[in-house]
C-alpha cells in the first residue's frame, strides 16, 4: 500500500514542479519583455473598467526622455528616495511601519516605486498575503530584469493621478493642457502630491493638506539635489 502511495506523492511532486517552473518561465520572459515593450494597458486599468460603469480612461504613453526631468524626481522625492540604491524594498521603512502599527498608530504604506509598478501592472487591489507575495515576486523580476530608468518611465506612465487619469502625459495634458515635457517643479510636486490617494485628493481642486505636501516634495526635491539626483540612475 505504502509503495502506490509514494509513487502518487513523487508524481504529483514532479507535476508540481513543471508548474512552478512554467509559471516562472511565462512571467519572467513576460517581464523581460516588457523591458522594451510599453505596456498598452494594466491590471488595475482593466479592474477599473469593470467596476465603474461609464467610466473614461485617459492615458497617454511618453517616452522618458519625452517627461520633464521634474516629473521623476517628484515622484522618488515624494514616494521612495532611495529608488536608486535599494533593490525592490526599503526595509528601513518596512520596519517603521510595523514598529507604527504596534504602537497602535494606522498602518502606513511602504511600498517603494518598483513595488509599485508590479502591482499596478500585474495584481489587483486590496490587501492580503497571496497578493503581497505575489507582489514581492514580480519585484524581484522587475529589479532583475529592468534598468532603473525603465522602471521609473513605466511607473510615471501607469500611476493613477486622478478618476481616470492614468500616466504623466494624461495628466498633464488633462490638468494642465500641456505637454508631459513642459511640467515644472511645481506642477510635478502637485501630481506627486495626490499619489497616496488619487481619487480622494485632487489635481485640479487641491485642498490644504495637498498644498502643504506639494510644498514639501519642492523641499524635499531641493534636498535631493534637485534634477542631479537622477544621473544616480540614468544612463548615458
Amino acid at each position: 500500500m505504502n509503495e502506490p502511495r509514494r509513487g502518487l506523492g513523487r508524481r504529483l511532486l514532479r507535476l508540481l514542479l513543471w508548474v512552478l517552473g512554467g509559471w516562472v518561465t511565462v512571467t519572467a520572459a513576460l517581464v523581460l519583455a516588457l523591458r522594451w515593450i510599453d505596456p498598452p494597458t494594466t491590471a488595475f486599468m482593466l479592474e477599473a473598467r469593470l467596476q465603474e460603469n461609464r467610466f473614461r480612461l485617459r492615458h497617454e504613453w511618453v517616452d522618458y526622455r519625452g517627461i520633464s526631468r521634474h516629473a521623476p524626481l517628484a515622484v522618488i522625492a515624494a514616494e521612495d528616495q532611495l529608488f536608486p540604491q535599494h533593490w525592490g524594498f526599503d526595509f528601513k521603512s518596512i520596519d517603521d511601519s510595523i514598529r507604527d502599527s504596534r504602537s497602535g498608530k494606522r498602518l502606513r504604506g511602504a511600498s517603494t516605486l518598483t513595488q509599485q509598478v508590479a502591482k499596478n501592472l500585474f495584481l489587483w487591489g486590496g490587501q492580503s498575503f497571496v497578493r503581497k507575495g505575489f507582489e514581492a515576486y514580480f519585484t524581484v523580476l522587475i529589479e532583475t530584469l529592468w534598468p532603473k530608468q525603465r522602471i521609473i518611465e513605466v511607473y510615471l506612465n501607469v500611476a493613477e493621478f486622478g478618476r481616470g487619469v492614468y500616466g504623466v502625459g494624461a495628466a498633464s495634458r488633462h490638468y494642465f493642457r500641456k505637454s508631459a515635457a513642459r511640467l515644472t517643479p511645481a506642477e510635478s510636486a502637485l501630481l506627486a502630491a495626490v499619489l497616496p490617494s488619487p481619487r480622494r485628493m485632487r489635481v485640479d481642486a487641491p485642498s490644504a493638506y495637498v498644498r502643504i505636501r506639494q510644498d514639501w516634495i519642492l523641499w524635499q526635491m531641493r534636498g535631493l539635489g534637485g534634477t542631479r539626483y537622477l544621473m544616480a540612475y540614468e544612463r548615458n
